[in-house]
């Protein structure tokens, strides 16, 4: 029997998502905060439902995608939440990104009720969420993994098992480290050509064929250059994610000094009123810190 699937969280990376499901034949039941974020799936023949719980109720498998360990929490394990609702042999799917602590908590809360759960954060951006070419890091039991594996199938193209549950959010706080550290480093870089007057644009363009080509210096070089900080992922859900990779280094007791220079740039933006800008904008930082041009 095809599993019946739940999708809790319709957002910029969530509805995308879900509709990806749909058209790879998957039925749906789902909720969102505001129905109006419900509309686009029921016009792509989803169920919408009240609540986390209700949607429990219809599925064999419960995915979610929201913004933070709170919220995560509240929705499967608070009132109306899908523990509420959970099936008999029922999975669920994290795929937000959250603690790896808070993560193995309520996947062991999860256990026992006889449901096991997959944390499967993901990376790359609402293009990567619309084209269905995620990058989904997934931490859990491996027979749950390829239970749900057409899933991720529908939503993503580079799907690897880590390990047990929380391993997926721990590769995620990986991943976002690099991220960062790289985009602070072509932010220095390019600052660097424009103060001794060597044109950025050419000097991403040398650089894009040597051993310092990234997919970050190709494209948020670009932005930089072009000082276009519309987001692909806003500061503010970069932030979160740093603060993570923080809380994270301080219960394993490890210094990690470029996160933390990282994380001190995001304040600095959403401090400033930035927080919907791409967190690439922590070119803007560098520029002000330099005196050469104010946030």
């Amino acid at each position: 029997m095809t599993d019946r699937i739940g999708f809790i969280g319709l957002g910029i990376m969530g509805r995308p998502m879900a509709l990806n499901l749909i058209k790879a034949g998957f039925a749906l039941a789902v909720h969102a905060r505001r129905a109006e974020s419900m509309q686009p799936l029921a016009a792509a023949g989803a169920l919408t439902c009240a609540s986390p719980a209700e949607v429990a109720r219809h599925s064999d498998v419960i995915l979610t995608m929201v913004s933070d360990t709170p919220d995560v929490e509240a929705v499967i394990l608070g009132p109306d939440g899908v523990i509420e609702g959970l099936q008999p042999g029922a999975a669920v799917v994290d795929l937000s990104t959250i603690s790896p602590s808070v993560t193995r908590s309520i996947a062991e809360r999860l256990r026992e009720q006889g449901v096991e759960m997959l944390d499967a954060p993901v990376s790359g951006g609402e293009v990567g969420a619309i084209q269905a070419t995620l990058s989904i890091m997934v931490g859990g039991a491996a027979p749950t993994f390829a239970r749900v594996r057409p899933l991720f199938d529908a939503m993503g193209r580079n799907i690897v098992h880590i390990g047990g549950n929380g391993a997926g959010q721990v590769c995620k706080s990986c991943n976002q480290i690099l991220v960062g550290a790289t985009i602070a480093g072509v932010a220095e870089a390019l600052l660097l050509a424009q103060a001794a007057g060597a044109d950025p644009a050419k000097v991403r363009e040398a650089l894009l064929g040597g051993f310092a080509s990234s997919r970050v210096l190709e494209i948020h070089g670009q932005r930089m250059i072009d000082q276009d900080f519309e987001p692909g992922f806003k500061a503010r859900l970069h932030q979160k994610d740093m603060r993570i990779v923080m809380e994270t280094a301080q219960e394993l007791g490890l210094a990690l000094p470029s996160a933390a220079m990282i994380a001190q740039y995001l304040n600095a933006l959403v401090g400033r009123g930035l927080e919907e800008t791409d967190s690439a904008a922590i070119y803007r930082v560098l520029q002000a810190i330099n005196a050469r041009e104010a946030l």
